[in-house]
């Protein structure tokens, strides 16, 4: 396990590319960030938007919105900026929190029309749970279901443009199907649609008619439509995950404000905000990759010059790979398991290379140190 040397990035991150000096992508794509024409690139998004518009629909585009941070801050910029009238698309994850309920209705009341989308949540519990036993990773289903619903409806609807939010490629570093550019159509192929084929979430009880919303539309489906998506944050320099929190909490959004920092694994309040199971999500991911979304809260901290590196690890090390008791006995009363079974399948993903089990405690504590490169 190694770390980039600017950031904490690890090189345990699927499809991550580090360069021969040891510096991951995403901290190369900061520093070019200074050598881009801003005002080219908001000329050029300026020009997408003058084009949806001259297309004559109802609405000129669509933006999926979880209610958080990065969709309400791409629904205000496509709005009030862009000029776009926007139809916004919800795909509600079941067991949808308060704050998340009450984050949507504040962008309705701002004066958005928009399409609630829910799945059968008894089928949706089937894949989670088959999810959870052959992934370890619990929200694969929901995330079909949350990145195509937008593109369906923008097909359904002869919706011009689709507006993303960040392109991973640049943002986490990685080096896959996703480019490095500002076209969001090929936004299944990134880690978590691997594709977007629905086909690969059938189990007994759930066929494809089940599956309308969580099947990725075929790329050419958009061209015979004349459709586009792009990546909101390659076109705006503003873009940063502490900016769209600022915006976004400025407009009404609500975080986690009564929560442990310890319970939700992260260090600031204002992300996982529609769905508990992220966070469990997220202790999941650190113990099978060895760091969780402090880390990448972290990483995005020091490549803009809010936190040293120091400081950092130290963060990491308090809230990285925490998941509150409350919400781990959710998610077991969600499938229906014991606490006994779900611990029982997770000890099947962790990286026993990363990690050891205490025999006291019988807790997973990690054999590396955050920040120092670990040789197994």
């Amino acid at each position: 396990m190694k770390y980039c040397k600017k950031c904490l990035q690890p090189d345990t991150r699927p499809n991550i590319k580090f360069n021969t000096e040891g510096v991951c992508y995403a901290c190369l794509y900061e520093e070019e960030k200074s050598k881009i024409d801003w005002k080219a690139r908001e000329a050029e998004l300026k020009s997408i938007a003058e084009w949806a518009k001259s297309k004559n629909r109802i609405y000129d585009c669509v933006v999926g919105v979880s209610g958080g941070k990065d969709s309400t801050y791409q629904a205000f910029y496509a709005k009030e900026k862009l000029g776009l009238n926007v139809l916004l698309v919800n795909n509600e994850p079941d067991c949808m929190t308060d704050i998340g309920k009450k984050n949507i209705e504040n962008l309705i009341n701002h004066g958005f029309d928009i399409i609630k989308i829910r799945t059968n949540p008894n089928k949706l519990r089937l894949l989670t749970k088959d999810a959870f036993y052959k992934y370890g990773n619990p929200i694969k289903p929901s995330e079909y279901s949350l990145w195509c619903s937008a593109y369906k409806i923008a097909l359904k609807f002869d919706i011009p443009l689709i507006i993303q939010g960040e392109n991973a490629a640049l943002t986490l570093g990685l080096e896959n199907g996703l480019g490095r550019d500002g076209n969001a159509l090929n936004v299944n192929e990134g880690n978590t649609l691997a594709g977007g084929n629905a086909k690969d979430l059938l189990i007994d009880g759930v066929d494809m008619k089940d599956l309308y919303f969580y099947d990725f539309p075929k790329k050419g489906e958009f061209s015979n439509k004349d459709i586009r998506g792009i990546y909101l944050q390659y076109y705006a320099k503003e873009w940063s995950q502490v900016q769209n929190a600022d915006f976004s909490i400025a407009r009404g959004l609500l975080g986690r404000a009564n929560e442990n920092l310890h319970d939700i694994g992260r260090y600031r309040r204002y992300t996982a905000l529609d769905s508990d199971m992220q966070i469990l999500n997220q202790m999941l991911k650190y113990l099978k990759f060895g760091f969780g979304f402090a880390t990448d809260e972290a990483c995005y901290d020091i490549r803009e010059g809010r936190l040293s590196r120091e400081d950092a690890i130290w963060l990491v090390q308090q809230y990285d790979g925490k998941c509150g008791e409350k919400y781990i006995q959710e998610f077991c009363d969600y499938i229906e398991i014991s606490e006994e079974e779900f611990w029982r399948v997770v000890d099947n993903f962790v990286n026993k290379e990363l990690f050891f089990k205490d025999k006291v405690t019988g807790k997973w504590i990690p054999k590396f140190k955050v920040g120092e490169d670990f040789i197994v």
